[in-house]
């Protein structure tokens, strides 16, 4: 049973796992929010450090210092932020308080479909009760839902960018299901802090790197999303990329319209969705994103193209896969949650240059 909290109580929040770039970005995010109070930061290979000793950019923050979870008491907090590795965060939500409501930034309750899940990630599904509770976490399409939920799963960074332009175009029967095209590319953070040998400065710079092609594990997140919005079955292609940069995704996606519809509908529709929302901007006819429009930002820019033949659309996201991509819709999701302004701990603008 969920706490009765007022939309102007100070809450208590955990982050579980944040010694990660995921939760070391909550942690610099929450640090702005005024209703918001971190009471617990868990690491299980950092526990006893201080979060300076972490992340060195933080150390000015009066925080309590890294400790495992199983030493966290959880009676006192409201919100926890599950910035765990895939495959671990089952055991983790299973074991905590009814009351205690949860924003999961892993894959672990992305997908519907538990067999799904266990095939794409290849770990059990530990936790399919809880599973049909879980409400995904797309904010913009999902926040009715997300308001009333003690289990919210994030959507990975690709998945993010993929979906905020095109579910509200498949809805509006704008773009045909077929021939989905999806080009992305993405900095280095979104392959995690640990040390990997492909992901060395040497083996990054100067270069441009496909990877996963063809069998990505994002790949059923995005059909899943795409398919419920056409309601049918949706199968894309979607080639990653990684790039010499430390952070953003831009997503080229190619598709075709639907019934004579044209750019102008196209635009029309994501206007029309979008026109309240502080996150999401479509740009005007002739304008192109940059990635460096939305460093350190919970932004997404979206732009249409008219492609070389009048049935073609050529359609650019791009955000921060670090916070839209991942911490700060968490942080935009709890705001949903506890009937915060969805802008506390996120009015930032992006670094430039």
């Amino acid at each position: 049973m969920q706490k009765n909290i007022k939309s102007n109580d100070l809450i208590n929040v955990a982050v579980f796992g944040a010694s990660g770039y995921s939760g070391g970005e909550l942690l610099r995010l929450l640090s702005c929010h005024e209703l918001c109070k971190v009471v617990a930061v868990t690491g299980e290979r950092q526990a006893g450090k201080s979060v300076g000793e972490v992340f060195p950019h933080l150390s000015d923050l009066e925080l309590p210092n890294l400790v495992k979870i199983s030493d966290v008491q959880v009676e006192n907090i409201d919100a926890v932020f599950c910035c765990l590795p895939h495959g671990t965060t089952h055991d983790v939500i299973t074991r905590l308080p009814d009351s205690l409501r949860c924003i999961d930034l892993s894959a672990d309750f992305r997908i519907f479909d538990t067999d799904v899940y266990e095939a794409v990630y290849g770990n059990p599904h530990k936790a399919k009760a809880l599973q049909a509770e879980a409400v995904y976490g797309l904010t913009e399409l999902e926040r009715k839902k997300i308001k009333v939920a003690n289990l919210v799963a994030c959507p990975g960074c690709y998945p993010t960018s993929v979906q905020l332009p095109l579910i509200p175009l498949l809805r509006g029967k704008v773009i045909s299901v077929d021939s989905i095209l999806v080009d992305s590319k993405s900095g280095v953070s979104g392959a995690g802090r640990e040390a990997k040998q492909e992901n060395l400065f040497s083996e990054i710079s100067g270069g441009v790197r496909a990877y996963n092609v063809g069998m990505h594990r994002h790949v059923p997140e995005i059909e899943q999303g795409l398919s419920g919005a056409a309601g049918q079955d949706v199968a894309i292609n979607f080639t990653p990329h990684l790039i010499p940069m430390s952070r953003g995704i831009l997503s080229t996606i190619y598709v075709k319209f639907e019934n004579n519809m044209s750019i102008h509908e196209a635009r029309d529709v994501l206007a029309s969705n979008y026109k309240d929302e502080l996150f999401v901007r479509i740009l005007p006819e002739g304008e192109t994103p940059s990635t460096k429009h939305t460093v350190g930002t919970n932004k997404c820019i979206i732009s249409l193209h008219q492609g070389r033949r009048p049935d073609e659309l050529i359609i650019i996201s791009v955000i921060d896969n670090l916070i839209k991509g991942a911490s700060g819709q968490a942080l935009q999701n709890l705001n949903v949650m506890f009937g915060f302004h969805e802008s506390m701990g996120l009015c930032n603008y992006s670094n430039y240059p």
